[in-house]
């Protein structure tokens, strides 16, 4: 496709300069309304070496208030990124409400130079374009405004430029070894973004091809495109406001709790009467946290990643048994994140943004106490999120796990179960004894009311995302000291396995 663009294409300076103000103007107005509105914005631009990308960014955001914007250059990842998931350096620039985020490169490097330059298996690639349309309508669902542009120039231009830049001392340094390499590889460099194009191409988040020999006539493209974007996105707002503020005709049909009435309660078959007596239990515990301190020693030589989950029932346990699996750990090698409600930082993105910064680099293990799946339980039955996010929800985590595993992640999860007379007994304790009456809030009691809604909602979480890659793991917690062992075996269990499986 590449091939047969038209690279001639110009304007000329009376008509550039007729344009471009009125242009400017427009998307500085456009770019406070959308700031108004808290609509994010990204902006991606790919494109040969020496087409210009960095002028023509700054071009882009001259008439922009430079308070609002980042720009992002992307580099080869260094240590730090490279023993993350590939995305995840991406997932924790990505823009606030109101903001934008601009990159000169991005996520698209790993299909492109990385591609070209061997970096890249060929049977990976299909899952790469997989997680990178995963992760970009994930943003778009979440009202971000995607906008991606691919600079076009011929390998005879690209050839001028080099040479131009290396004959002026001031500029010299920017041309590399490596640059003279994919000039010799423009033909794989150009297969490479055409299957990019057509793998990645999408309406939420379309590519633009930019004709860059004419400095005029790009920036002028970029522009009017930019223009078109915000504001088809700030129209789509605004009538979402609109339709905010009229009558409900009728509220959301109630046959799907219906039908999930109907189906085999998941929780109701778990036998909450397994117990283990004490002295067991010593004998257990001191077994496996000396088993699982040497297996955080070899996930450390072994660069593997570990996150474990835990949700639960209010009073099932979870830190208590998350004190037994860290207790005998080096605490170099492990984190433990408290979920808490989001604060204005966190709600201003995407929600699982919070959650991608919190990942574990390779060799180091992260334990979640509450995660990710607050929006499937809490969110959904509090009313803090729509019914479309909610049930939006259990695919976008898949994904994230999915791509998770993928980097080498081993994922555990656990449902920490009681039942509703245990935690009675537990939440009556807590308010008797004085060293624990910090643990017992007014906001359990009210979550204790509406026990059947979270039940139904934990059902449909453990149904919807309990994955061959991600599975997850029913604890009977009704006694404590049986739940602590279960617990720490299933985790010594997977890494074992993991552990196994790479020889």
């Amino acid at each position: 496709m590449l091939e047969i663009i038209d690279l001639d294409k110009k304007i000329e300076k009376d008509e550039y300069h007729t344009v471009i103000l009125q242009l400017q103007h427009k998307l500085g107005e456009l770019q406070r309304q959308a700031r108004e509105l808290k609509l994010p914005v990204i902006i991606v631009f790919e494109g040969l070496e020496a087409a210009g990308k960095g002028t023509l960014i700054n071009d882009l955001i001259l008439p922009m208030d430079p308070r609002v914007f980042n720009v992002y250059a992307t580099y080869a990842p260094n240590e730090e990124e490279r023993r993350r998931p590939f995305l995840w350096r991406f997932w924790i620039k990505t823009p606030a409400r109101g903001r934008i985020a601009i990159f000169d490169r991005s996520w698209y490097r790993r299909v492109l130079n990385d591609r070209v330059d061997g970096k890249v298996r060929r049977k990976r690639l299909n899952n790469i374009y997989e997680e990178i349309n995963y992760f970009e309508e994930q943003l778009a669902d979440d009202g971000n405004v995607i906008i991606k542009f691919f600079l076009h120039i011929s390998k005879e231009e690209q050839k001028k430029r080099f040479k131009r830049l290396e004959e002026n001392p001031s500029t010299s340094w920017r041309v590399t070894k490596e640059d003279w390499k994919h000039y010799q590889q423009y033909e794989r460099y150009l297969k490479a973004a055409d299957q990019m194009i057509e793998k990645t191409d999408s309406s939420y988040a379309p590519w633009t091809i930019i004709e860059a020999h004419d400095r005029r006539y790009a920036i002028v493209k970029i522009l009017k495109t930019v223009i078109r974007a915000l504001q088809e996105s700030i129209d789509s707002k605004q009538r979402k406001e609109e339709e905010k503020h009229r009558p409900l005709v009728m509220e959301e049909c109630s046959i799907t709790s219906q039908v999930s009435s109907l189906r085999t309660s998941i929780l109701d078959k778990i036998d909450l009467s397994k117990a283990m007596e004490k002295a067991e239990y010593k004998v257990k515990l001191k077994q496996y946290q000396d088993r699982i301190r040497e297996l955080e020693h070899e996930l450390y030589i072994r660069r593997v990643p570990v996150i474990i989950v835990y949700e639960g029932w209010d009073a099932a346990g979870k830190g208590g048994n998350i004190r037994r699996i860290t207790e005998n750990l080096d605490p170099r090698g492990y984190g433990v994140v408290p979920t808490a409600a989001p604060n204005d930082i966190e709600k201003a993105h995407h929600y699982l943004w919070r959650f991608w910064k919190e990942i574990p680099k390779a060799g180091h293990i992260t334990i979640f106490d509450r995660s990710w799946y607050g929006r499937v339980l809490v969110e959904r039955i509090e009313g803090f999120c729509s019914v479309e996010e909610w049930k939006r929800a259990y695919k976008e985590v898949n994904e994230m796990e999915e791509h998770l595993h993928s980097f080498g992640a081993v994922i555990v999860k656990f449902w920490m179960h009681i039942d509703k007379e245990e935690q009675l007994r537990r939440f009556k304790e807590r308010e008797e004894q004085p060293h624990k009456q910090w643990k017992i809030t007014d906001e359990d009691w009210r979550n204790r009311e509406k026990w059947e809604p979270y039940k139904r909602a934990v059902e449909d979480m453990l149904f919807k995302t309990s994955t061959s890659y991600a599975p997850w793991t029913i604890v009977e917690s009704n006694s404590k000291l049986f739940a602590r062992i279960k617990t720490l075996e299933t985790v010594i269990k997977a890494i074992e396995n993991k552990l196994k499986h790479l020889g």
